[in-house]
This record gives C-alpha cells, sequence and structure tokens, in this order.
C-alpha cells in the first residue's frame, strides 16, 4: 500500500490541502474544529510529512550542524541536551559530527554541514582549523559553545564564567586553611582563563609563591601523569584544582597510588560537575558549569540569529556554582601555617 498523502488527509478531513499545510506547519489561522479534524485525520491515516518536499517548499531544511570538539567529554554531553530540547522544541534535528574525527581525516564537516545547507550551525568545545568555521560562518548563521574562541563576526559566543568558577574552587580551598595549591590547567582559551583566575586569587592572597601550575591535556591520564609530578616534588601541594572532572579523576588514581588518602592528606576539586563527580565511589568537589544551560542559552541565541543573522555577535555567560562533596577538607594539622 502506498504511503497516505497530504490529499488523502485533506480528503479524510473534508478540508482543502492548503488548509492542512497551514495546521502542520502550526498557523494560528485555522479554526479549532478544522484544526481537530484535520489532526485526526493524519492520525487515523498515519501521515507523515515529505520532510525533503518540505524543504523545497519553506526552503529551510530544518536541521542544524553540530561540529563537538570531543565526544568523549561528558560535560558536552549535558550540553548537547540542554541544545537539543529548545531546537527540538521549535521544530529542528541536530546532525552531529566529531571534530576530532574530521581533523584526523583532514575533512572539512562544517563544508558537508553547508552543503547540506542546515539552517544554523554550532561549533562545540575549540576545535581545530577555526579557517574553516570563519568560512562556514559567512554562509550559515553560526555560534560557538562551550568556549570563549574563536571570535568571529556575527558568532555568538556562549559558555560558562570560566574565571568565577576557578576563583570559587580556589577561594574555597584557601577558606579550609590550604596554602600550597596546585592548578592542573587545561588547553585553549577557557584553560588560560581558569589558569589566570587561579594565579589572580592565589596573589590577592598573598599565596602566589605557594601557587604551582602543571599543564594537563584534560585526559584522566593527563591528570593522573600532572599530578604524580605535582606530589613527586619537593614539597607537595595540599591540594590540586584540576581542569576539569576527568582530570580530577586521574588526579584522585595518582593520590590512591602514592598511598596519600582523600581528602585527608591531599584535597582535590574538579570542573564541570559531570555525572563522573556525582558517582558515590568518586563524590568530587566540583564547579558545576551549567552544561545544560550553557546548551540551551547556545540553542536560543542561534535561533535568534536565523531570525536576524546581522545582528551585532555578543557573548553569553553562565554562572557557575561550587558543589562540595567528598574530596576537600582542612589540610593536615602539621602543614598548616
Amino acid at each position: 500500500m502506498r504511503p497516505p498523502t497530504i490529499r488523502d488527509v485533506a480528503e479524510r478531513a473534508g478540508v482543502s490541502k492548503s488548509l492542512v499545510s497551514l495546521v502542520l506547519r502550526g498557523s494560528d489561522q485555522v479554526r479549532p474544529e478544522k484544526r481537530q479534524a484535520v489532526l485526526a485525520a493524519v492520525e487515523e491515516l498515519g501521515y507523515r510529512p515529505n520532510a525533503a518536499a518540505r524543504s523545497l517548499s519553506e526552503r529551510r531544511t530544518r536541521t542544524v550542524g553540530v561540529l563537538l570538539n570531543d565526544m568523549r567529554n561528558p560535560w558536552f554531553v549535558e550540553l548537547l541536551d540542554g541544545l537539543n530540547s529548545l531546537l527540538h522544541a521549535h521544530g529542528l534535528r541536530m546532525l552531529l559530527a566529531d571534530g576530532h574525527l574530521n581533523l584526523r581525516l583532514g575533512e572539512d564537516l562544517t563544508r558537508a554541514f553547508t552543503d547540506l545547507r542546515v539552517d544554523g550551525l554550532i561549533a562545540v568545545g575549540t576545535l581545530p582549523g577555526p579557517e574553516a568555521l570563519r568560512t562556514a560562518a559567512t554562509r550559515v548563521p553560526t555560534v560557538v559553545a562551550g568556549t570563549r574562541e574563536p571570535v568571529l563576526p556575527h558568532v555568538d559566543l556562549v559558555a560558562n564564567d570560566d574565571q568565577l568558577g576557578a576563583r570559587l574552587a580556589t577561594e574555597h580551598l584557601i577558606a579550609l586553611g590550604h596554602r600550597r595549591i596546585a592548578h592542573i590547567a587545561g588547553q585553549g582559551m577557557v584553560g588560560e582563563l581558569r589558569r589566570r583566575s587561579f594565579e589572580t586569587v592565589m596573589r590577592e592572597h598573598g599565596l602566589a609563591d605557594t601557587a604551582v601550575v602543571e599543564q594537563g591535556d584534560l585526559t584522566e591520564e593527563g591528570g593522573y601523569r600532572a599530578t604524580v609530578r605535582l606530589l613527586s616534588a619537593g614539597e607537595r601541594p595540599t591540594a590540586v584544582f584540576a581542569f576539569n572532572d576527568i582530570a580530577c579523576v586521574g588526579a584522585l588514581s595518582a593520590a590512591e597510588e602514592l598511598g596519600l588518602r582523600v581528602p585527608h592528606d591531599l584535597s582535590l576539586v574538579g570542573y564541570d560537575n559531570t555525572y563522573l563527580a556525582r558517582l558515590r565511589h568518586l563524590w568530587l568537589t566540583t564547579v558545576d558549569s551549567a552544561g545544560h544551560d550553557v546548551g540551551r542559552r547556545a540553542a536560543q541565541c542561534l535561533l535568534d540569529r536565523i531570525a536576524d543573522p546581522a545582528r551585532p555577535a555578543e557573548v553569553v555567560l553562565s554562572t557557575p556554582v561550587l558543589e562540595v562533596r567528598g574530596t576537600t577538607a582542612a589540610p593536615p594539622r602539621e602543614t598548616r601555617t
């Protein structure tokens, strides 16, 4: 049997095809009884609109391309959930691509999205090859989410307030009595903003001489190796503030391997408040960087930019909150001054 058509729906409902189209587009120009008759006919017949035909008639595909920096990072999953919830409510579907695969294959996936005529593009996280994104932004409404780079004309940036979040983490450790505090730094502009904020807060409290920064690579292994280096130094820190929860899990593994109890011997703070931080056997103190909220705000910025592509670019920051759990406490008594 052939699938039902819009003509079949019109005949079943006793209305014209144009009125069926108005109902399917959500128009408020249809009387309630006519709308109900059309919706009932759609349900009875199992009618599904032809997406390709609708795209041609509306000159829209109702799709949004999402280029993701790292599919392994659970914070991005929460961002995507917030992103998709609002896009879906506005009749838009996400097409997802892996930015790391983009780099390995030497392909420009932004070009693939523009060739598919997506209605908008969202770059999530710091991506390699910003020139490709710059080119894509001249062809389709574009938003950058979860990072602060690159800065491009008519491209909104939606992120967490990384400076405030790092300040919350560092001041929490200082308030507990820690003086020798280390930071496992991240990469890109986000990493730089968090590192700068950590150093600023330590300096404000007269602790610049005891502040240590160790570079990490955003992975659990990177957090582990950075912590081993920190704890093998002459005067080890009593607290470590890691760039993200993944690196913090690596730091926790390093501490346990070296015979240190967390938080009795070493306090740890992560960043992002991902599901990892909420696992009961980890129970990390961390900064909640509002991933879901960042996603929803990015979606709203894209909707606004689709409606008005020429409006000035803006930077939208979500406010972080410190979540105190089981990996922070006062330093060992013998280390207090």
